[in-house]
């Protein structure tokens, strides 16, 4: 445990309620996590823990997170876009934490799918982020619901002028790790000047100079977003997208295979500034700088995590002029860059069967392993879904793998397998 997490532990000894602060990449979920644990009882029947959240994607992670501690206690996520009937399911037997966006915790509760009587610890992750998204009337209406309520943990990586009263904080304890340097990360900025007429040109350049390091390429629109991805696909470099206007599974998709390493450069809105774990991101590029210096902050946060160095690339204008830029900022040169980076070692493949069909990932690699006639060194991260599964393949091995595993069982059961695309 970090000194944040060992402070949270300490302060919210006897059930006392918690306002944590803390920068993106300092260890906020085991900081919440450990007191939630420490909270649970064994011989308790019902939903002990509400965990909610902004996005669907910090509701998955923090789940993983929680399985990752090996606990014997169950716990499940809701959020919108997933199959409400497996959810459902899921809460018939209760289980003692459950994690979840506020529209779909509010489904739930009007359909009486769970008791919030039983629930005696709330905790709200990322919490500004959830009221800047509009989430207000939906987390008064859950905390109304929770009458047996003994502690509250709320999570952020801002400091918030006023707390609203709905939350029911009680002589609260702040702990307040904003300002220290030790959990500051080392950002090197550097300005990339272009005219408007060459900016996406600028930004091959740029990702041509960056080469195979694991980037972030931030937008302030969908459409560009869009726009730059078509760019990089006829340019033969291999990304992936991610904002609100995609599906919630090709959402997921995204982020498993930047996670994975099939796919090195992730274009994304401010969608994923905050709270995804995206590990090891050496580069952030602002193709649009925010009109906001904490969004600038929260995007810079995503590399550098947990005092690493990392590198966050401007591309400007010599119109533009933002407060929070200094003008002394080092400039970087890209000129002369154009070789594309490498292509990534992994490819993802899609397997259609997942945890409904008692499929795991020993299951899987054993599959691999013996059938595909791989070795484990060709095998990379695997996850496994509700009625699916995807795994990294060594890039080179994908091809000779599906012809070999065509007419092949995973536990007795025809299943499909492709490239994931």
């Amino acid at each position: 445990m970090n000194q944040m997490q060992k402070s949270t532990y300490k302060a919210s000894e006897n059930n006392t309620d918690i306002v944590l602060l803390s920068p993106t990449g300092s260890g906020k979920t085991l900081a919440f996590l450990f007191p939630v644990l420490r909270n649970l009882k064994k011989d308790v029947q019902g939903v002990q823990a509400l965990i909610l959240v902004p996005a669907r994607e910090l509701a998955l992670q923090i789940e993983q997170v929680f399985k990752a501690m090996g606990t014997d206690f169950k716990v499940s996520v809701c959020y919108g876009g997933h199959d409400k009937k497996i959810e459902v399911n899921n809460l018939i037997e209760a289980p003692a934490v459950l994690i979840g966006t506020p529209g779909r915790v509010v489904y739930h509760l009007r359909n009486n799918n769970f008791d919030p009587t039983t629930i005696t610890t709330l905790v709200l992750d990322e919490f500004d982020k959830a009221l800047e998204l509009g989430f207000h009337e939906d987390m008064e209406f859950i905390s109304n619901s929770l009458t047996g309520l003994s502690q509250r943990i709320l999570t952020s990586a801002t400091a918030m002028d006023e707390i609203p009263k709905f939350t029911g904080l009680k002589n609260e304890k702040t702990i307040d790790f904003l300002k220290l340097s030790e959990v500051k990360p080392d950002i090197q900025l550097r300005k990339v000047m272009t005219i408007s007429e060459e900016k996406l040109d600028t930004l091959f350049h740029l990702i041509c100079k960056i080469g195979n390091k694991r980037t972030l390429i931030f937008c302030n629109h969908r459409e560009a977003v869009d726009r730059i991805s078509e760019l990089l696909r006829e340019k033969g470099i291999d990304r992936e997208t991610f904002h609100g206007g995609m599906e919630q599974d090709e959402r997921e998709r995204a982020l498993l295979k930047f996670r994975n390493d099939s796919a090195r450069i992730l274009i994304t809105t401010d969608l994923a500034s905050r709270g995804l774990d995206v590990p090891e991101v050496e580069s952030i590029v602002h193709y649009q700088l925010p009109p906001k210096e904490d969004a600038f902050i929260h995007r810079n946060g995503r590399t550098a995590r947990m005092n690493a160095k990392g590198f966050a690339y401007l591309i400007m204008t010599a119109e533009e002029n933002f407060p929070f830029i200094k003008n002394n900022t080092p400039e970087e040169s890209v000129a002369g860059f154009d070789r594309v980076p490498q292509k990534t070692p992994f490819q993802t493949i899609y397997i259609s069967a997942g945890k409904k069909d008692k499929v795991n990932k020993v299951d899987i690699v054993g599959y691999l392993l013996k059938k595909g006639q791989l070795q484990k060194e060709d095998v990379g991260i695997i996850e496994v879904k509700d009625t699916t599964s995807y795994v990294a393949v060594s890039r080179n091995k994908v091809n000779t793998l599906l012809k070999t595993l065509q007419n092949e069982k995973l536990k007795g059961k025809k299943v499909k397998m492709e490239v994931a695309y």
